[in-house]
This record gives C-alpha cells, sequence and structure tokens, in this order.
C-alpha cells in the first residue's frame, strides 16, 4: 500500500511517496484469544510435566483421603465399609478431641509467633558488621538441617528431670526441675521449645535476607526527622517486611501443623495418654496404632479444611493491606 503526500516548498509542489507497510510476521496460525497455537504448546510443555506430578502426588492423594474418611477401614483388610459421615460425627464427640484441638492450637501458634519473633530479632543484630557474625549466623540455621528425631533425642537429655541440663541449672539456684515427662502442660511445653529451637534457623534466614533489600534512605529519612527506634521499627521496617511476614506466617504454620518426629520420640504424644498429641499426631496413632484408616483419613481431612480456610483469610488479608 502507498500512500501520496503533497506539501509546498519554496513556491513548488513536490510528492513524496512513502515505503510500503510491513507487517511483522506472527510465530504459526492464531489460535485462542488471537495467540498462536505454539505459544499454547510451549506452556503445556513447560507447565504439563509439574501439574502432572501434582496431580498425581498431590491431587489425587487427597481425594483419596477425602473419599476414605466415608469408609470404616481396618488397613489389614482388603474390603472398607462405607459408613457416611459417622466418622466424623465421632470425631466431633469424642472427649479427647478437644484436648488434641487445644494441644495443636497451643503448639502452632508459640511456634509461629515465637521462631519469627525471635528469628527477627536475630536476623536484625546479625544484619550489623560485627565480628564472628557468619559463624553465629552457621549456628543458628543448623539445627533446622539436622533430623528432628536426632533433635528430639538430644533435648531428652537437656529437659531429663533427674540428670538434665535444665534440671543441672535449677538445682545450682536451688530449684526444683519440673517433671517434663509426667506433667501434661510441662512436657507441652518441652516439645514445643524443641521444635521452636528447631526452626528458628528457617525464620532467621529468611527475615535476613529480606533485610538486605530494605531501603536504607527511608531509614535516613526517619532519623532526620527525629524517630525514635521503636518508631523508626513500627512505621518503616515492618511494612517493608510485611510480604516476608505474610510467607513466613504461612509457611511455617504449615511446618508446625506436621510436626511428627521430635513429639513421637520425645513424648509419643504422652503423658496420660493426649498430652501432647496435636491433630497429625493422632492420624498416625489412628491410622498405624489402632488400624483405623478411615478415622485417621477423616482427622486428616478436617485440618485440612482448616488450614485451607485460614490460607484463604491470610491471603484476603494481605490482599486489604496491599490496597491501603
Amino acid at each position: 500500500m502507498y500512500v501520496h503526500h503533497s506539501f509546498v516548498a519554496s513556491g513548488q509542489t513536490a510528492s513524496v511517496r512513502s515505503s510500503p507497510e510491513r507487517t511483522l510476521p506472527t510465530s504459526g496460525k492464531p489460535g485462542l484469544w488471537g495467540r498462536p497455537w505454539r505459544d499454547y504448546a510451549l506452556f503445556a510443555l513447560l507447565v504439563g510435566p509439574n501439574l502432572a506430578l501434582l496431580i498425581l502426588f498431590t491431587y489425587r492423594p487427597l481425594v483419596d483421603n477425602i473419599r476414605l474418611s466415608f469408609f470404616d477401614w481396618n488397613i489389614a483388610d482388603p474390603k472398607a465399609t462405607f459408613i457416611g459421615l459417622s466418622n466424623y460425627r465421632e470425631w466431633f464427640g469424642r472427649s479427647d478431641t478437644w484436648q488434641i484441638v487445644t494441644n495443636t492450637v497451643v503448639f502452632t501458634l508459640v511456634t509461629v509467633v515465637g521462631s519469627m519473633v525471635i528469628g527477627l530479632a536475630l536476623a536484625m543484630l546479625l544484619d550489623r558488621k560485627l565480628v564472628g557474625r557468619n559463624l553465629v549466623r552457621s549456628a543458628i540455621f543448623a539445627p533446622f538441617v539436622i533430623s528432628g528425631a536426632a533433635i528430639g533425642v538430644a533435648f531428652q537429655f537437656v529437659f531429663d528431670p533427674n540428670f538434665g541440663l535444665i534440671q543441672d541449672l535449677l538445682h545450682r539456684v536451688g530449684l526444683q526441675s519440673p517433671d517434663f515427662y509426667q506433667d501434661p502442660h510441662w512436657a507441652l511445653f518441652m516439645v514445643t521449645v524443641t521444635y521452636m529451637w528447631k526452626n528458628l534457623g528457617y525464620t532467621f534466614v529468611i527475615y535476613l535476607a529480606a533485610l538486605q533489600g530494605v531501603r536504607q534512605e527511608l531509614n535516613e529519612a526517619a532519623e532526620i526527622d527525629g524517630a525514635k527506634p521503636w518508631t523508626k521499627f513500627r512505621r518503616v521496617l515492618l511494612p517493608q517486611l510485611r510480604p516476608t511476614t505474610f510467607f513466613l506466617s504461612i509457611t511455617v504454620m504449615l511446618n508446625s501443623l506436621q510436626v511428627f518426629d521430635i513429639i513421637n520420640v520425645m513424648t509419643r504424644g504422652g503423658p496420660l495418654g493426649t498430652g501432647t498429641t496435636t491433630m497429625v499426631y493422632q492420624v498416625y496413632n489412628e491410622t498405624f496404632r489402632n488400624f483405623r484408616a478411615g478415622y485417621g483419613a477423616t482427622v486428616a481431612t478436617i485440618m485440612f479444611l482448616i488450614l485451607l480456610i485460614i490460607t484463604v483469610y491470610q491471603v484476603r488479608a494481605m490482599d486489604r493491606g496491599e490496597e491501603k
């Protein structure tokens, strides 16, 4: 296509013929929404394997677990009996259910809040130029990569009321050590502190990485305005760490709700039957000790629904915070 232009220059009329218009070549025949099919083929090639693995190892077991919760099934028996909502009615009516739920809530809240608060404090401290800070950073992170069973065995010697480290320290100041293995409240305290110590390195490293991206000019502006340290922390630093805090609140919560090894090694869910039993440990007890796979699937399904509701609420709260 040619376009003819006319203009008058120095009393004369001249014509200019522009070059023909050119269109960019497309990458293939157009498909849905005007995009070429080869783009969809590339998308399927890249996403397909990951999606197949998710379906095979995550979504299919989840669906099977929900289906199994409506059956009465002994894992040693090849046949399962459909019983509808009987497992759910039993769970809500059992006397130990609310004790187990309370243990789960206390354990999760303390480990999530405690590890995040202490992890942030340590990250702020070791973000400064201190002598030997790399060695201290490694020492804080090391427990996170150690097996939970190994840490549980080691902390049994720390909390042992007869010859443990805590007993020795309390004896030196004239105090008696609590019986961590017989008192349910102290037993729950013991496993909670142990897991929080193990998980502290994770929150510490994530917060430390986030502090590297903090905008220093905002801190300098706050100092020029005469802001106090607490004001700078609350009004300048915390808003910048909001995405990191949101990420940690979800991941640490999910990890805490799945703790099994430390509880199994240190207390086996006791004392007094359910002193330190959480919902995930109840799944193990009902499925592999009591051979009630259907009831264990019911507990797992309820826990999944609770986690889904909490996660959706956290995501919406985060979105509302970003819109402000």
